[in-house]
């Protein structure tokens, strides 16, 4: 599995890019294999201001839905619309095409104390 190490993740599966005070956020390469075949990402929370851990949207498989949760506190900026069309992105490329969501996040602090790529590999295996 594929674990980017200019990322960082959460023990709920989401990983996290910063550039400057933006983040990008998606799931993990290993969450979407556990999920399965990707039907539909819905996100309805683009402009609403959220705290670390809150669930910002869900993601349905053809076996499960699952919860999306926010790795820091932040705003919400951008949802991806790519993926109402074409969910499968987040299947086919998680760490690109099928990001999530973009947000302003409140602090870095909060971003560089995630999990580094070495600590959620071994977390997953």
């Amino acid at each position: 599995m594929n674990f980017p190490d200019n990322l960082r993740y959460t023990k709920d599966h989401e990983w996290i890019k910063l550039d400057g005070n933006v983040a990008t956020i998606g799931i993990t390469d290993f969450a979407q294999r556990e999920l399965g075949d990707i039907v539909y990402v819905e996100i309805e929370t683009a402009g609403k201001t959220l705290s670390a851990e809150s669930v910002f949207g869900t993601v349905e498989a053809v076996k499960t839905v699952s919860d999306l949760f926010l790795p820091v506190s932040g705003t919400i900026t951008e949802v991806n619309a790519a993926l109402n069309g074409a969910p499968e992105l987040v299947n086919n490329d998680p760490y690109g095409e099928g990001w999530m969501a973009k947000m302003t996040v409140d602090s870095i602090a909060d971003v560089e104390a995630l999990m580094t790529a070495e600590a959620y590999s071994a977390m997953v295996s």
